[in-house]
């Protein structure tokens, strides 16, 4: 033991006499391809499945958080993904509402009326969103606070109209 790292010793002094040491030289390159040729077939495969794997996660943990299935995803994208997001949501919901909306006439005809009014209101913001991601990030974030206000009341007006109690304080 004590006799190889003497030689170690030896090995790298010389090198740095020469100048050779922490730099490239062509004997160094060899000797790294060579390892790259026996080692990079075996490794190649398995650092593919960890970066697919690191993916897979990442767009799982953005599903969840924008409240989508992971196969959507690609649809809500830029700085107004979850505004988007929402939207579709509320969407969903008014069409929901549309179908099983039970009662009178009176009652299916205010619902049919508030699907009609609430889905334009929901397609403006959908325009209003995807021109704010065009807009400078002061007025940008201000039109992305005023849309999350404005989803807040349709969101909570959906829920009294679900017969949920939505709370009042937002």
């Amino acid at each position: 033991m004590a006799k190889q790292a003497k030689k170690a010793d030896k090995k790298a002094a010389k090198a740095m006499k020469k100048g050779e040491h922490g730099h490239i030289t062509p004997g160094n390159a060899k000797k790294v391809i060579g390892v790259v040729k026996v080692v990079g077939p075996v490794l190649a495969p398995i650092a593919i499945r960890a970066a697919s794997a690191v993916r897979e996660r990442y767009d799982r943990m953005r599903a969840r958080r924008l409240g989508v299935p992971v196969d959507e995803l690609g649809t809500f994208t830029g700085r107004g993904a979850a505004l988007h997001a929402r939207i579709a949501g509320d969407t969903n919901a008014l069409r929901d509402l549309r179908t099983q909306s039970a009662g009178g006439d009176e009652a299916k005809l205010a619902a049919e009326q508030f699907t009609e009014r609430t889905a334009l209101r929901l397609a403006q913001l959908t325009s209003a969103v995807r021109a704010a991601e065009r807009m400078p990030t002061q007025r940008r974030k201000s039109a992305h606070r005023a849309v999350h206000t404005e989803l807040g009341q349709i969101e909570d007006e959906l829920l009294t109209r679900f017969g949920v109690p939505a709370k009042n304080a937002r």
